[in-house]
C-alpha cells in the first residue's frame, strides 16, 4: 500500500513536551519543521537540535496567524503537516470565574485552531493532500468541577476537528483528534517511583501522532485517545 508522503510540518503552540518531542521525530525522519509559539525564547535549543524555525505568533490573532503562513510560503516551507497543541485553561469555581480571562482561554484552545486550520487547508486543498492534527484533552470528553473554561476549549476543538475530517477527509486531507487522557511526563512532573509508566511518555504519544499520519487512507482515524496503561477510562 502507498503510505503518503509529507515534506515539512508546522507545530503551533510548542513547549518542551509534546510537541518538542513531536518536533524531533519529524526532523529525524526528514520533514523541515516551523515551530510557532507565542513566546519563543524558550526554544533556541530545540531549533538547533531539529533545524527548525522559529516563528512567534498569537495563534488567536488572525492576523498573525496568516502572516505566519505567508512568511512560511516564502520561504518554500509551506506545511504539509500542521500539528495544533495550543491551549489554555483557567480554573476555579463558576461563579469567580473572570470572563475575560474565560474568553482568552477559549479562543486560544478553540479559535485559534481554527484559524490555524483554515489557513492549512487553504493551502492543502489545491495540492489533495495534507495532514491537520489537533491535541485534545479528557476535558474535550468530559467536563471536570473548577474548569468549565477548559472542557468549553477542548469540546469546542473536538468539534471543530469533526466537521473538518468530514469535509475534507474526501479531498485528501488526513484531519485527526486526539485525546490525550491522562498526565504527560516531563522535568517538573516525573514519574513515581512506585507507578512506572504511570504518566504519559511525550515520545510516546510523538509515536501515535506519527503512526497515524502514515495511515493508508482506506483506514484512516478521525480521532485516537492516548493514556497509560493504569489509567482510569
Amino acid at each position: 500500500m502507498e503510505k503518503p508522503k509529507y515534506r515539512s510540518a508546522l507545530i503551533v503552540g510548542t513547549g518542551p513536551g509534546l510537541s518538542a518531542s513531536l518536533a524531533r521525530l519529524l526532523a529525524s525522519n526528514g520533514l523541515a519543521v516551523s515551530l510557532a509559539a507565542r513566546q519563543t525564547d524558550k526554544l533556541a535549543a530545540l531549533a538547533k537540535e531539529t533545524g527548525a524555525e522559529v516563528h512567534a505568533c498569537n495563534a488567536a490573532d488572525q492576523k498573525e496567524v496568516a502572516d505566519l503562513f505567508a512568511a512560511l510560503d516564502a520561504k518554500g516551507r509551506t506545511p504539509d503537516v500542521v500539528v495544533y497543541n495550543a491551549s489554555a485553561r483557567v480554573r476555579g469555581p463558576l461563579v469567580d470565574l473572570p470572563p475575560d480571562d474565560v474568553k482568552r482561554a477559549i479562543e486560544i484552545s478553540a479559535f485559534g485552531a481554527f484559524l490555524v486550520s483554515q489557513q492549512a487547508a487553504r493551502r492543502m486543498l489545491p495540492q489533495s493532500h495534507g495532514a491537520i492534527f489537533l491535541t485534545g484533552a479528557t476535558a474535550g470528553v468530559k467536563g471536570f468541577a473548577l474548569s468549565a473554561t477548559f472542557a468549553m476549549g477542548k469540546f469546542a476543538l473536538r468539534g471543530l476537528a469533526q466537521a473538518m475530517a468530514r469535509e475534507l477527509s474526501p479531498k485528501g486531507i488526513h484531519v485527526a483528534h486526539f485525546v490525550i487522557d491522562g498526565g504527560i511526563r516531563s522535568e517538573a512532573r516525573p514519574v513515581p517511583a512506585d507507578t512506572p509508566d504511570s504518566l504519559l511518555d511525550p515520545d510516546a504519544i510523538a509515536e501515535t501522532y506519527w503512526n497515524v499520519m502514515h495511515q493508508h487512507r482506506s483506514a484512516w482515524s478521525m480521532e485516537v485517545e492516548v493514556r497509560p496503561w493504569v489509567e482510569r477510562f
